[in-house]
């Protein structure tokens, strides 16, 4: 997916007390997809990632004054996103009282989202994927789904890439062993 205005272009507009609102819509239009798309992989359903991306919009536009530029600005925006979604995947959690009733009821969910494929295989790898500790799902899923260099994820999540690859290597023995347990 092709950005259709640079950072550089976002950036400066988001700085201008007149231009704010029209960086602002900039930004959205350049990322709301994609940072969709990873807090759906994150959260699993569609209600809970369009949820969380809101929320995070509205801490973007709240806080962009923040963003210093020591990063990039996909990296800053990922970070937020991710945090978002943790924090709902940690308030489910607390309120269904144990990781069992959690993952039933968003096993139920996924299954009753008519956003999601159904394929079996697919499920499985998203369940699979959900159990893990979170520091190894947050890893697996910007290497696996995102494609992201350990460089970028080390900026993202502020870990060493060294500890990045042990929680990948970690996280695909753990899928590894669960697929081959069901299948």
């Amino acid at each position: 997916m092709q950005q259709s205005h640079t950072d550089q272009e976002i950036i400066a507009a988001l700085k201008k007390r007149r231009s704010k609102d029209a960086g602002f819509r900039m930004l959205v239009s350049t990322y709301k997809e994609r940072l969709y798309w990873h807090v759906r992989k994150i959260v699993g359903v569609h209600e809970d990632a369009d949820d969380v991306t809101q929320n995070m919009w509205v801490k973007v536009y709240n806080h962009i004054e923040s963003f210093n530029g020591d990063s990039g600005l996909y990296t800053w925006l990922y970070r937020i996103a991710t945090n978002e979604a943790l924090t709902l995947l940690r308030k489910r959690k607390k309120h269904a009282g144990c990781d069992e009733v959690f993952m039933e009821d968003w096993n139920i969910q996924m299954k009753a989202d008519p956003y999601f494929d159904g394929e079996e295989a697919a499920l499985l790898l998203e369940e699979v994927v959900m159990e893990l500790p979170e520091k190894q799902k947050q890893v697996f899923l910007y290497k696996y789904y995102e494609n992201m260099s350990y460089d970028q994820i080390s900026q993202i999540m502020g870990t060493s890439i060294g500890g990045l690859k042990a929680q990948f290597h970690h996280a695909k023995k753990k899928i590894q062993v669960a697929l081959e347990r069901n299948y």
